[in-house]
């Protein structure tokens, strides 16, 4: 049976955008999504008036790809602090970027996180030219102190990458460094899942449809339907015989709280290594919309995903916080092992979408590992499409 004009497997936000773009170019599509939602890795559940993200995400308001797909007006965007809190030697010390706020800028020097001559040495990392290193390299090339290294971008960046070592390449640190510069992370008002929605709006996805084989200008469901189109755009990793792909997971808590721990929309980072925590955001501080009024709303991040050590987690968080951790209330716990692709030394993302004519292929694992990858997946892969088939 014919399906469609192009059928697009997989309704995360690369087969989102891709079925989008053919949409708004005159293509009947149809989107065959396995789960109960849009959105893949960009979701958002609700848990007893909480709004909770499959996952501890932001969406970088400056991602080019992002700006283009997404009407930021309608996401009702929550802007977290142009810097951030990290634990370091047993206190808490804000690091700000002083270009944005001087006067920050200059307490930064206080905390003995930041030196004098890390000024420039970030300088350079914004300018990042010449040979591909790793991030740890580059970072020491550049000159930045151990510090400013260890107690602030290592645990940054491993939240980004989701990786210990920094053995990412400095391919990716040039664009996320660029990206967090140019300007500030955000959070939709109802939750990640806002994005995935608004790319879904008029589109024909039918979920809970899963596909079992695709090829031939065909799909296979999983009860044995065939059905044709002129294009299929596989929009999820493992169908097609994709090349061998290494994912780093991540394990999210979160956490009912009487009142936030930090005042304020601040990423808070653990600088000490001194625990399973990585990174922490109380939302509700950066969107009250995340939870019921009079309720904070935190958020923990464990690099790998596992079966968190619960006990673990919140020992590390009362040495924080102190005792008032332990009234903290466990929501629910997301351990998520394929969170993003790595991006090891001397790796090309630089997928081509046509795997053959009438076959097509998207997501961040053709690209790079990041919200604007998998945006910028899906567009390539319809502009493919539409070139082939006028």
């Amino acid at each position: 049976m014919r399906g469609a004009d192009a059928i697009v497997v997989g309704a995360g936000v690369a087969g989102l955008v891709c079925a989008r773009t053919l949409s708004r170019n005159g293509l009947e599509v149809v989107v065959f999504e396995a789960a109960d939602g849009v959105g893949g890795r960009v979701r958002t559940d609700e848990v007893d008036g909480f709004r909770l993200d499959r996952g501890f995400q932001v969406l970088p308001t400056a991602y080019p790809e992002a700006r283009s797909a997404l009407r930021y007006e309608q996401l009702e965007l929550r802007q977290f602090e142009r810097g951030a809190i990290v634990r370091f030697q047993g206190r808490f010390h804000r690091i700000v970027d002083p270009r944005r706020s001087p006067l920050r800028g200059v307490r930064s020097f206080t905390s003995g996180v930041v030196r004098p001559r890390d000024l420039l040495a970030v300088r350079r990392l914004l300018s990042l030219e010449g040979r591909e290193t790793t991030t740890l390299d580059a970072l020491c090339e550049a000159g930045v102190s151990g510090s400013l290294r260890d107690g602030f971008f290592t645990p940054f960046l491993r939240g980004i990458t989701l990786e210990a070592e920094l053995a990412t390449s400095s391919r990716f640190l040039r664009f996320v460094l660029d990206a967090f510069a140019s300007g500030p992370a955000a959070l939709p008002s109802r939750g990640m899942g806002a994005i995935a929605e608004q790319l879904a709006e008029g589109l024909d996805v039918r979920t809970g449809t899963a596909v079992s084989r695709v090829g031939d200008g065909a799909v296979i469901l999983e009860d044995g339907e065939t059905l044709a189109a002129d294009a299929v755009v596989v929009a999820a990793a493992g169908l097609l015989d994709d090349r061998h792909i290494r994912w780093n997971g991540v394990t999210c808590l979160y956490f009912d709280a009487p009142a936030p721990p930090i005042a304020g929309a601040w990423l808070v980072l653990d600088g000490e290594g001194s625990g399973p925590v990585n990174n922490l955001a109380t939302l509700t501080e950066v969107s009250p919309s995340y939870g019921p009024r009079g309720r904070a709303l935190v958020s923990a991040s464990v690099l790998g995903a596992c079966e968190p050590d619960l006990e673990a987690v919140l020992h590390q968080l009362e040495g924080w916080f102190g005792p008032v951790v332990r009234s903290w209330r466990h929501l629910r716990s997301y351990a998520i092992p394929k969170a993003l692709p790595a991006y090891p030394l001397g790796w090309s993302f630089d997928d081509e979408p046509r795997v053959e004519r009438g076959l097509y292929a998207c997501g961040d694992h053709r690209t790079h590992p990041s919200l604007n990858g998998a945006l910028a997946s899906g567009r390539r892969a319809a502009e493919a499409v539409l070139s082939d088939l006028r």
